[in-house]
């Protein structure tokens, strides 16, 4: 462990990156759990929240292939920059949703903040291994990938407990902070976010490079199977929507909305760091993968069947643990695959499958959730995911990456 956090010491561009990470990932929970309270308490409906949940995933499932295309011909660092002063217009918008009548305004801020971490996400990711030296690569994805889950225990947590005691738009505030520090952190990185690029060669089309990006994939079984690994816990991820009526049915209220996000968060940072031993075997990962899916799910049935709120904990943080895991697995597995110049392509075309299946999971789960019990919509998730990870191992069985990439990228 010691050694594994030793790169943050080490490597300033690298820090700066993932303190950049952090904060952002803080802000989105400032934001959202005190926005998943306020909706249901204005307008005594949880589809506005589904929606918001929906419409913050879909958009940026919609935008990820132009905005990876984006991340491979302009300044990673700039449009990291530009991203997170755009998503602070959308927080500051947030501040006018005071009644039912005002609650469409949610729906425009969220979807000015969906739009901003649509370019964020790839140009950040596909930096990744531009600040890390070859030997960090392990380390600095296991640190990484415990970005979003550190911040989801410190910004759901602190968020359900200072939406309880200052109220929504004290959080609102602490979120627009935050941004503004996320960007000058961004400007501190130093180390050039990409390779240089052949200028005398002109970049293709936005179409043209996007489809350059859909062969490389659909060439390389390998690199198919990890694009879509993440989509199995994306299709299981309509249960976010269930959390602040679970909440309601214990009697825990915004602190337990709170906690259940924590939990989940708490998850997702362990899991990067559990498989950190796994990352260094390459023929661990697809059946790593695998299990990880499975025992998402899995967690979440037993959510469905839990008589108590501290076993609910236990299970939600064991679902992300495995969600967590599965996120950094391909992460990684990813970068060894795909070449620096359509790295930020293929993370978009990664993240965008990954996304959709998360906005269609939470789409489902809005159209339900006001007329079936929440026991079902949570049991109806978690066997999603679980039959996903079934069908992707066994599309998969023949595949291995125990050998490095050495296919050749297709022409343009």
């Amino acid at each position: 462990m010691a050694s594994t956090f030793s790169v943050l010491t080490r490597n300033r561009d690298f820090r700066n990156l993932f303190c950049a990470e952090l904060v952002v990932f803080g802000a989105d929970w400032f934001v959202m759990v005190p926005l998943l309270v306020l909706l249901p308490e204005l307008t005594g409906s949880g589809v506005w929240g589904a929606l918001v949940l929906a419409l913050d995933t879909g958009i940026v499932a919609l935008l990820l292939p132009y905005t990876g295309t984006i991340a491979d011909r302009m300044d990673r660092r700039k449009i990291m920059i530009v991203a997170n002063l755009a998503a602070l217009l959308g927080v500051l918008l947030l501040l006018g949703v005071r009644s039912e009548a005002t609650a469409w305004l949610a729906l425009l801020a969220i979807g000015a903040v969906a739009v901003a971490k649509a370019f964020y996400s790839p140009a950040a990711q596909a930096a990744l291994p531009n600040v890390l030296e070859p030997a960090e690569l392990a380390a600095g994805n296991a640190i990484a990938g415990s970005a979003w889950g550190t911040m989801t225990v410190v910004g759901a947590s602190l968020g359900g407990v200072l939406t309880s005691a200052f109220g929504p738009y004290a959080c609102f505030w602490i979120a627009a902070a935050f941004l503004v520090g996320a960007a000058l952190l961004a400007r501190r990185i130093r180390r050039p976010l990409q390779v240089p690029r052949d200028h005398t060669v002109p970049a293709p089309r936005t179409w043209a490079a996007i489809s350059e990006a859909l062969r490389y994939i659909g060439h390389r079984p390998r690199v198919l199977a990890l694009v879509t690994v993440k989509s199995a816990v994306g299709l299981g991820n309509g249960v976010l929507t269930v959390f602040p009526l679970l909440a309601g049915l214990y009697g825990v209220g915004a602190i337990g909305t709170g906690l259940l996000f924590a939990v989940r968060g708490a998850g997702a940072l362990a899991g990067p760091m559990l498989m950190r031993r796994v990352l260094s075997h390459r023929s661990w990962l697809l059946p790593g993968l695998a299990l990880s899916m499975t025992g998402y799910g899995l967690s979440y049935v037993g959510v469905a069947a839990a008589p108590w709120f501290w076993l609910v904990l236990v299970l939600v943080f064991v679902a992300h643990l495995a969600g967590g895991g599965n996120w950094v697995l391909s992460n990684f597995a990813l970068q060894g695959e795909v070449p620096d110049r359509l790295r930020g392509r293929v993370f978009a075309t990664d993240m965008m499958l990954a996304t959709l299946a998360v906005s269609v999971s939470q789409l489902v789960v809005a159209a339900v959730v006001d007329h079936v019990d929440a026991w079902i919509v949570l049991a109806g998730c978690g066997l999603t995911t679980v039959v996903y990870a079934i069908g992707w191992r066994v599309a998969t069985r023949r595949l291995s990456l125990s050998d490095e990439a050495t296919e050749p990228v297709p022409a343009a």
